[in-house]
């Protein structure tokens, strides 16, 4: 989508947790006259945002409803439990659902794991938000289990995290309506999957396509000239292997005498 023909932008929206600063940074060398704005959503409001057409494209967490939106898994994340710094679950460097048998476990709200189970005792009230939950934790209420990038997200100094290696995941993908493919999609398609300049679809790939049509076009006379070259020199050669045959008195080597001499003797350099 664009804001009109003669200024054209790209909206890019992202949920808490993804980093788009790479990708943006990309973007901008390579359309530097193309805006990209960004839009931070809850991964609730990411579909909304989308097909009311307030971005162009978003990062979401899968998953996402496939009759109506284009999805490109990128990756999935580490699920962590966030605890205090003095919290037993500190001495061990991976735990499992299990070890949570005995904590009160947080689910907030916008909890983006999708449990079929909750793991541990559940707490009194559900958190609004995963930040309520942060300081829930804080103030050894329960503990919380999150994408490690939340976890990052709401890094506290008294607080740490261990990886729960059988826990539910959460996958990040590149989505967009189906039915509004632009050209400044397929770029930013381009972009994310680490396809180069020339190998980018849409405009970004334009630029260099007519450089090469340029070079060759550029090059067409050199190529003409060098192919009357050859043919010149290829007459010299046979002409002077006539020669050399001639001189030596044998046909094999120089192919027979120069046509139009008559059989004459070759004339001498001087």
């Amino acid at each position: 989508m664009t804001d009109s023909a003669d200024s054209p932008s790209f909206r890019l929206a992202y949920v808490p947790g993804v980093t788009p600063a790479k990708w943006v940074r990309i973007w901008a060398e390579r359309l530097p006259d193309t805006p990209l704005g960004l839009l931070q959503v809850t991964p609730a409001e990411a579909s909304d945002v989308l097909r009311e057409g307030a971005a162009d494209a978003a990062f979401v967490r899968l998953p996402v409803d496939r009759t109506v939106f284009s999805a490109i898994p990128l990756y999935t994340e580490t699920t962590v439990v966030v605890v205090p710094r003095d919290h037993v679950i500190t001495a061990a460097e991976e735990v499992t659902v299990a070890d949570l048998a005995d904590e009160v476990v947080l689910h907030p709200l916008d909890d983006v794991l999708g449990w079929e189970q909750l793991p541990g005792e559940a707490a009194f009230e559900r958190p609004a938000t995963t930040e309520d939950a942060i300081e829930l934790v804080a103030a050894n209420i329960g503990v919380l289990v999150v994408p490690q990038s939340l976890a990052r997200l709401h890094h506290r100094k008294d607080l740490t995290y261990r990886t729960i290696v059988d826990a539910p995941r959460s996958d990040i993908a590149l989505a967009w309506p189906e039915d509004a493919t632009t050209e400044l999609v397929e770029d930013f398609i381009g972009i994310v999957r680490g396809r180069t300049v020339n190998s980018t679809r849409g405009r970004a790939q334009q630029a260099p396509a007519a450089e090469r049509k340029g070079e060759r076009e550029r090059r067409k006379p050199q190529a003409g000239g060098g192919a009357g070259k050859s043919t010149a020199g290829g007459a010299r050669g046979r002409s002077g292997g006539a020669k050399g045959g001639g001189a030596k008195g044998g046909a094999a080597k120089g192919g027979g005498g120069r046509r139009g001499t008559g059989g004459g003797k070759p004339r001498r350099r001087s």
